[in-house]
């Protein structure tokens, strides 16, 4: 990690602590770019372990990314971390103010579950019934529903974005995952029409195209 505890509480600066192939980090990067925030990005390489180091468990002792540091207010969890950005910086809300498309927004929430570690097989059998809506049954402790029946869910609500024409709460967890079944799994997204069509929108948005893992700081190509 390349930064100290100390100089951390010192700047006034938001401070994002991410890890380039985290999709975790990835959907709050494009939230703050969305609301137009300035922050410092540092880096927390995974791979080398350094989510278990003594500087980086004081700010968050379950040893994962993202973790935003406000001043002396520290949030980890990505959704969590949307949370408190909503409502601390008010620009560009992250959630709708009708009720039932924010509780749809809320039902969107999906568990940042799908990585580099979950075999290729398993994520395109999982994802392409996910998005059918049929229940997977994950073959390891660690697996998680996927995307399940968000076709269906969608499809009544969806406009340019997951729940109409502006961008909120579920276009944050849908973009990073959708694109990720794209590049890492090769997931065929023509199946599934309406989350393709606004997948295409997200690529269309600067923001989105800024918080790619590949723009990262500490992106390895």
């Amino acid at each position: 990690m390349n930064s100290s505890i100390s100089s951390m509480s010192s700047s006034s600066k938001l401070v994002f602590y991410s890890y380039w192939q985290s999709s975790c980090a990835w959907r709050v990067c494009f939230a703050m770019n969305l609301k137009g925030l300035a922050y410092e990005y540092r880096s927390v390489d995974l791979i080398k372990g350094e989510q278990f180091s003594p500087e980086f468990k004081k700010l968050n002792p379950l040893c994962f990314v993202p973790v935003l540091v406000d001043g002396d207010i520290v949030v980890s969890d990505s959704f969590a971390i949307l949370l408190y950005l909503n409502e601390k910086y008010l620009q560009n809300a992250l959630l709708p103010s009708d009720p039932q498309l924010k509780a749809l927004n809320l039902q969107n929430y999906i568990e940042e579950k799908v990585g580099p570690e979950e075999r290729l097989l398993w994520a395109q059998h999982s994802v392409e019934k996910g998005f059918q809506g049929q229940y997977v049954s994950p073959p390891f402790t660690q697996s998680y529903h996927i995307y399940q029946a968000l076709e269906t869910l969608l499809k009544d609500y969806a406009g340019k974005y997951a729940t109409g024409e502006d961008v909120y709460m579920a276009d944050f967890f849908l973009a990073p995952q959708i694109a990720i079944s794209e590049m890492r799994f090769n997931i065929d997204m023509t199946k599934f029409p309406t989350l393709n069509r606004i997948y295409k929108s997200y690529k269309e948005l600067p923001e989105f195209q800024a918080s790619a893992p590949e723009r990262q700081p500490d992106a390895v190509l």
